[in-house]
């Protein structure tokens, strides 16, 4: 089992910048991978960013491109979301995810990032 802890979320005025946090427990050896995702209301969860544990390749979704940087500090098992000139479009309940064999198997409570225009 992979514990994850979500925090940092808040409001912003657009153009303004937030940095959320993913403290990750348990058994985290066996990660292939983290992930960020988001869901707005109304709407499906969607991928924002990813992370793999093995060479730090980073993929983002094209929305988040040049704006969002995943990061890790591997020391501090925790992942890293950098939100730069933020977008009301980015408000959304953002979730930290762990994969196991290519599946994102466990999830985080969310974090309500709001940005007000």
């Amino acid at each position: 089992q992979v514990h994850l802890v979500e925090s940092g979320g808040g409001l912003v005025q657009a153009g303004g910048s937030l940095r959320l946090s993913c403290a990750a427990s348990g058994r985290t050896f066996s990660t292939d991978a983290m992930g960020w995702f988001r869901q707005a209301p109304g709407q499906e969860r969607e991928f924002v960013a990813r992370i793999r544990t093995i060479g730090g390749t980073t993929t983002y979704a094209d929305s988040v491109k040049g704006r969002f940087t995943i990061s890790r500090d591997n020391a501090k098992n925790t992942v890293y979301l950098q939100m730069n000139s933020l977008k009301p479009e980015d408000t959304a309940v953002y979730f930290c995810a762990a994969s196991e064999f290519g599946n994102y198997d466990y999830w985080g409570q969310g974090t309500q990032v709001t940005v007000s225009s």
